[in-house]
Order: C-alpha cells, then sequence, then structure tokens
C-alpha cells in the first residue's frame, strides 16, 4: 500500500506549482490525523474497504498500489460512527457463568498522594506583563533543561516560578503535570491538568498527562476517556500504547456495570408486579369479607333482597317478624336464605321451592306478614 510523501503532497497541495517539499506550510493538526489514518490503515487494512472509502482505495490503486483483500472474518467491514482508531473494544458478550465480583489486573496501581495542593497562581487578578510572560518562557526552558538531566524537584520549583509569573498559560500546568507523575505523584498531576483544561480544553498534552495520572490510581474509565481525547486533539504514539493497556479494563468495567444495571431493573420490575398483586390480591380480600359481613348480617335477623339486608322500616308487622323465633331460625338455615335471596330477585322462581315445605313455610309466613297472597 502506498503510503507517505505521495498522500501528503496530494492532501496538502503545495502553493506554488515549483516549490520544494521542504517549504511546505500544513496545519500540524491535520498532519497528525493523518498520520493517525496512516497507522490505522497499517494496523487494519480492512478500513479501505469500508464503501465510503472507494475513491481513496481507487486513488492508491492507480498510483499502483497493491490493496491487500479483505480478511475472511471481515468482508464486509462495516462504517464506524467514531475514528475507528480510537473507538471503544468491541463489548464482551455476558456469560451466566460471570463470577458475581469484578476482577481487573491493577499492576502498576500506586497509592494516591495526599500532599497539600501545589501552588497555582493568581489566575484572577494578577496583571501579566510581556516581561512577566519574557521570564515565565525563561524559567520554563530552565525547568525543561532541569527536567531533562533528571532533576525532578529542581524542574518542579522552576515550572511553579514559572506559572506565578503566567498563571493563564495552559502549556505550564501541563508540563508541571508530566513532572508529578515521574514522582508518581498523580493526584498532583490531575489538579494541574484540570486548571490547564480548564484554560485550554482543545490541548492535548493536559488530556495525556491526566489519563496517565487515571492509569495510576487505577481509575480505568477516566484513564481511557482521557487518553482516547489525547490522541483525537494531537496523535501521540505514547498515548495511544497507554490506551490500548486501559482501554479493555475500562469496557470490562463498564459492561460489568451495564450487567448490574440490567439485573437491577429486572429486579425493580417483579417487585413493582409482586406490588401490583398484592395490592390486587388485598382488594379482591377486602371484598369478600365484605361480602361476607354483608350475608352474616342477613343470616342473622336481616333479609336478603332488601338494602342494607333488611326491609325498609315502616313496613307493618316488622317488631312482629323481627320477634318470630320460627322466622329467625329459618333465616340462619343457609338453604333457606339462598333460596328466599333467589325468589327475592325473580319472584317467579318460587315455583322452583314448592315441594319445599320448611321453604315455603318461610315465604308463606313473610307474605301474610306483609299482606302479600300465600303461595
Amino acid at each position: 500500500m502506498l503510503v507517505g510523501d505521495d498522500i501528503i503532497l496530494r492532501l496538502y497541495p503545495l502553493k506554488s506549482g515549483t516549490r520544494e517539499f521542504s517549504d511546505l506550510e500544513m496545519d500540524s493538526r491535520k498532519v497528525a490525523e493523518l498520520k493517525a489514518f496512516v497507522q490505522l490503515c497499517c494496523n487494519n487494512p480492512n478500513v479501505l474497504h469500508l464503501p465510503e472509502l472507494t475513491f481513496f482505495r481507487t486513488w492508491l490503486q492507480g498510483m499502483g498500489a497493491t490493496i491487500p483483500p479483505p480478511s475472511k472474518e471481515e468482508d464486509a467491514p462495516t462504517s464506524p460512527k467514531k475514528e475507528a482508531s480510537f473507538s471503544a473494544a468491541p463489548e464482551p458478550p455476558l456469560s451466566e457463568s460471570e463470577e458475581s465480583e469484578l476482577e481487573i489486573d491493577n499492576d502498576g496501581v500506586i497509592e494516591p498522594d495526599n500532599d497539600d495542593p501545589q501552588e497555582m497562581g493568581d489566575f484572577e487578578t494578577i496583571e501579566v506583563t510581556e516581561e512577566m510572560m519574557d521570564k515565565a518562557n525563561e524559567k520554563k526552558m530552565e525547568a525543561i533543561t532541569a527536567l531533562g538531566e533528571g532533576e525532578l524537584e529542581k524542574a518542579l520549583g522552576l515550572f511553579t516560578e514559572a506559572i506565578k509569573m503566567n498563571p493563564r498559560l495552559a502549556i505550564l500546568y501541563a508540563k508541571r503535570a508530566s513532572v508529578y507523575i515521574q514522582m508518581q505523584k498523580p493526584n498532583a498531576a490531575i489538579r494541574d491538568c484540570d486548571k490547564a483544561i480548564s484554560i485550554n480544553p482543545d490541548s492535548a498534552q493536559p488530556y495525556k498527562w491526566r489519563g496517565k495520572a487515571h492509569r495510576l490510581l487505577g481509575h480505568w474509565e477516566e484513564a481511557s476517556k482521557d487518553l482516547a481525547m489525547a490522541c483525537k486533539l494531537d496523535y501521540d504514539e505514547d498515548a495511544s500504547a497507554m490506551l490500548k493497556e486501559v482501554q479493555p479494563k475500562a469496557n470490562k468495567i463498564i459492561e460489568h456495570r451495564r450487567k448490574y444495571e440490567r439485573k437491577r431493573e429486572e429486579r425493580e420490575i417483579r417487585e413493582r408486579k409482586e406490588r401490583v398483586k398484592k395490592a390486587r390480591e388485598e382488594h379482591e380480600r377486602a371484598q369478600r369479607e365484605e361480602e361476607a359481613r354483608q350475608q352474616a348480617s342477613g343470616a342473622h335477623g336481616g333479609f336478603p333482597g332488601f338494602p342494607g339486608g333488611a326491609p325498609p322500616f315502616g313496613m307493618p308487622g316488622l317488631g312482629d317478624l323481627l320477634n318470630d323465633p320460627e322466622v329467625l331460625t329459618a333465616m340462619k338455615d343457609p338453604e333457606v336464605m339462598a333460596a328466599f335471596q333467589d325468589v327475592a330477585q325473580n319472584p317467579a322462581n318460587m315455583v322452583k321451592y314448592q315441594n319445599n315445605p320448611k321453604i315455603m313455610t318461610l315465604i308463606n309466613k313473610l307474605s301474610s306478614k306483609f299482606g302479600q297472597p300465600q303461595a
């Protein structure tokens, strides 16, 4: 596959047709993106078979390049929604036998540093003059020299002096964060990177160093997110290598959380159904108890078929009827009560009980009491 100068020349044409390649003026970010894309193609040639890259594949072949055929496992690659080089690895399927406790290899994780917060400079009120900017730059260069010679404490002090002179320069905090990483002080590095990002969120360096700090602390998801952002803003081989290390662990944590989130949701649904079922059963039980009370009221002196289990007040002969032992005894008989209820609902049903003496006796007595003709 053809890569290198020929591709760059066509993506970044010469401003005047006869200038030398060394005279080209190109956007460094675009160059970094191109480098990342070329590296992606080298690592996974199947990307070249994406439908939207047909024009690029045709151009390469026209230049004499040989395009490797797609592998059998990826004969028809699909278009990723994000840049393939920075996308998350495929999430593994859930296994029924998976351990309930998440196990992550924490090799290289260190204890967090608990030092007092470092000096951040007077960002809010200080007036930075050109002279202060120049001195800050001098201190920065001295710090870089000390850092190259392995003098971490000296470099740290010089970066701090530079920050005091120009606290609005994001790169100073990012550089000092790199020193804290080498000193195994990830929390201090994170504080510096947070400050740098608040000043310039488009700078890749603070994301890179914050990602490394999170990796030292075993914060795999945060590390993966920051390192991916660093590579997206300005591809860096060191950050990319660390991203490949932390990303599988971050994905494992995410999948673990999703698994138990699903379990939690399923449990809540079951509990909600149980509450609804219990409430329904309670309501039905209350209805049955109320019906039983009404029936019991009718069996102990009430009269089925009348509202409330008793005939309307003011009926002639009501007092005598309530004091009639024969009537009260008959009304306690379930068979008599059921038959009387049946007749009360439909008088025509009386014919069904004409051959039942105890039922007809009660009906005739009630009829005589309330002035109705006897059957």
